[in-house]
């Protein structure tokens, strides 16, 4: 009798990472979620997202492989990409046949003050993943990438073979490491591989640091919100639901290859977007309606390692899956905001009249 494929998931307590693994539990794969749990935003949320899982904070514990009590055949570990041993113990006990990574040291600003965990999240650790998946072979590696990596190129909208190697941030840069690095590893060891670059990712169970985050919390906190170059900014936001759709049906599409003497390296990368930039100042408009109090602005000018637009070409994603994100900023914020609510707002205060 055939085994069941076994999937891994890294940055499972993550924002995408948790979509992504509460959706294949859905769809019943036997899946393996994997987060090193780190401080870089509140734990507490990693944790809420586990236990939406089904997995007992009082049961994790470094290196430990734990049940979900909800699908008995899902599985978290606490591990870092970083942990070579752990890692490898892991892949050998479990023997992935796809692996999707989604773990990352995230933010750009953070970059400019603490490269170091960038470069060792990022790239130390993705290459523990890249042996890992070159020692143990796994039928597809589908990884994370950012739309970042298009830095400030005047060709819009960016399409997935166009030049990307004038990164203005450290993560940008790390992003592009990490594709460049898969290639090799895809070209070296036959590994079929999939980068993904993600756009402006939002929505329920988002990370605190994100604007469309802090941006509700502000104004429904009456705090002025940091607005950078004076709200002209343009972002290619893209519902978390849309991306996560997207990675399922690119899964069981590995890149293909071709016997000698023409290999065809089994490589692919994709644009993840809503193919539609929007003004800053269009988001906090539409937040402020949601949230029926209008926001504090306080302008700033343009930081270090961002960019003034994104825009996602994804044809190349239409063409394959035959599937390219729809859902508008409106709807996918009005989702996001009624999360937060019952989130956060205590339940005598989550009233239209208090709102």
């Amino acid at each position: 009798m055939e085994r069941a494929p076994t999937i891994l998931v890294t940055g499972s307590a993550g924002f995408i990472g948790h979509h992504l693994f509460a959706k294949l539990q859905q769809a019943g794969y036997a899946v393996v979620g994997l987060d090193s749990i780190n401080a870089f935003y509140d734990p507490e949320l990693k944790y809420s997202r586990l236990a939406a899982q089904g997995f007992e904070r009082e049961e994790i514990s470094y290196n430990k492989v734990i049940r979900s009590k909800y699908f008995p055949n899902n599985a978290f570990v606490q591990l870092d990409l970083t942990d070579e041993q752990g890692m490898k113990t892991l892949f050998e006990e479990q023997r992935f046949d796809v692996v999707i990574n989604l773990a990352a040291q995230a933010g750009v600003r953070y970059s400019l003050e603490c490269p170091r965990s960038y470069i060792d999240s990022n790239i130390v650790g993705f290459v523990n993943l890249l042996e890992c998946c070159r020692h143990f072979p796994v039928k597809h590696l589908l990884f994370a990438s950012s739309s970042s990596v298009y830095g400030n190129s005047a060709e819009k909208p960016f399409h997935p073979d166009q030049r990307t190697d004038q990164p203005v941030s450290l993560y940008a840069a790390t992003k592009k490491a990490n594709e460049v690095l898969a290639y090799s590893y895809a070209h070296l060891y036959n590994i079929p591989t999939t980068g993904l670059r993600f756009f402006t990712v939002y929505g329920p169970w988002g990370r605190p640091d994100m604007a469309y985050y802090s941006f509700t919390k502000a104004i429904l906190e009456g705090n002025p919100i940091s607005v950078f170059n004076n709200g002209d900014m343009y972002r290619d936001f893209t519902y978390v639901d849309d991306v996560v759709n997207s990675i399922l049906k690119l899964m069981p599409l590995s890149p293909a290859t071709t016997a000698e003497p023409n290999p065809v390296v089994p490589f692919k990368i994709y644009n993840i977007g809503n193919n539609k930039p929007e003004h800053l100042l269009e988001l906090i408009a539409i937040l402020e309606r949601l949230l029926g109090k209008k926001a504090i602005l306080d302008l700033k000018p343009m930081q270090p390692g961002d960019v003034y637009c994104t825009y996602a070409d994804v044809d190349d994603l239409m063409q394959t899956i035959n599937y390219k994100p729809t859902t508008t900023l409106e709807q996918g914020l009005t989702r996001f905001v009624d999360w937060y609510k019952q989130q956060y707002v205590p339940a005598k205060e989550n009233t239209l009249e208090h709102l």
